[in-house]
């Protein structure tokens, strides 16, 4: 897997991310970050092999062979920069697989519209509210704001997976699927960023792109209620959705009989 992530002063996020996606199965990781991160990237996670941009203080180009990744998940904590639009554009148009695009990736996307149309057929893009409205303009009510997301989802041949207290996740030509589990502990800062991660990594193990969207914002706000249920919701931070990443996968693996 490979995750381009972080700008100076938001490297958090990009930890965040990569962390879940080790945490979610993903048996080599590659984390693209700016310079100025490679010391804290390499102590927060010797696990993640890591390579460093030109710039040092945001993404401004990923100089690697992108086919030899199985996924790739861009946008926590990346920042806006024009460079880094560019950056986008290209990795957009030079991906022969989906991509799981959050975050400033589609802050960067909805302020150049024509990166829609090169978002890779069956890529998964997560935004919250304000993101979407960004992207696909202002609705009414959540009632319109579900229609508008499947119908765009139809049109553009992506998975749209609509953030909240019970996501909403928009597959092409499907009717939609709400997801049963999350809590409101869990809109907190670097939620999202776990999101990513855990995304990336069933992609990057050969799950198609539904089953990688439905699992993983399942999981996802499965181990968000176990860490409410012995944090709190008021005190839950989005590390603790990844530390309860394993009890979550062992209690899938129990209900199917696994174990």
């Amino acid at each position: 897997a490979l995750i381009v992530a972080g700008s100076y002063g938001k490297m958090g996020a990009a930890i965040l991310s990569a962390r879940s996606c080790l945490r979610s199965g993903a048996g080599l990781l590659t984390v693209h970050i700016p310079k100025c991160g490679y010391e804290v990237m390499q102590a927060a996670l010797p696990e993640a092999m890591v390579m460093t941009d030109f710039n040092s203080s945001f993404i401004s180009g990923v100089d690697a062979d992108l086919s030899r990744f199985d996924a790739i998940g861009i946008g926590p904590g990346l920042g806006t920069a024009s460079e880094t639009k560019s950056m986008l554009r290209e990795l957009l148009r030079s991906s022969s697989k989906p991509v799981v695009l959050d975050a400033d990736a589609l802050n960067l996307v909805a302020a150049d519209s024509d990166s829609l149309k090169l978002i890779p057929g069956g890529s998964i893009i997560t935004p919250h509210p304000k993101e979407f409205e960004r992207l696909f303009g202002t609705t009414t009510d959540d009632f319109s704001r579900v229609e508008l997301a499947r119908k765009r989802a139809l049109e553009l041949g992506v998975i749209i997976v609509l953030k909240g207290h019970h996501s909403f996740i928009a597959i092409p030509g499907e009717t939609g699927y709400y997801n049963p589990t999350g809590n409101a502990g869990m809109a907190t800062a670097g939620s999202g960023d776990v999101l990513t991660g855990i995304l990336t990594a069933l992609l990057a193990q050969g799950y198609s792109p539904k089953e990688a969207a439905l699992l993983g914002v399942y999981l996802h706000g499965l181990a968000g209620d176990l860490a409410a249920d012995r944090l709190s919701m008021e005190a839950m931070i989005a590390g603790d959705i990844t530390a309860h990443l394993p009890e979550a996968f062992l209690s899938l693996a129990i209900s199917s009989g696994g174990m």
